[in-house]
């Protein structure tokens, strides 16, 4: 398993926006096969910084995921609608797997 940390800088005036593309994603992810653990705001501090938080079963699996995005009406219509609301002013990810306990 991966899991995708998106770390996003947001315009802290479009954060109502920013949560309208974050709602469009989370079925998304889940129709191409991944598990959103869902978008996180601040709740003290930074109001201008977002997490997000997804797994894939594999890196192969999150690669396949990306391509496919890139036909996919509805991906589509949620990258216009950042590039459109300007809600996103960056966003990095990184990719980490889990350290479980074993029984």
């Amino acid at each position: 398993m991966i899991t995708c940390h998106v770390r996003y800088v947001l315009d802290p005036n479009l954060l109502a926006e920013f949560e309208a593309y974050a709602k469009m994603w989370i079925p998304l992810v889940q129709k191409f096969g991944g598990q959103h653990h869902g978008y996180f705001l601040r709740s003290e501090g930074a109001n201008n910084i977002a997490l997000a938080l997804f797994s894939f079963p594999s890196l192969a699996a999150y690669e396949k995921y990306r391509a496919d995005s890139q036909s996919d009406p509805q991906c589509q219509a949620a990258f216009a609608f950042a590039a459109t609301s300007k809600c996103i002013l960056s966003y990095e990810r990184s990719f980490f797997r889990p350290v479980l306990h074993e029984s």
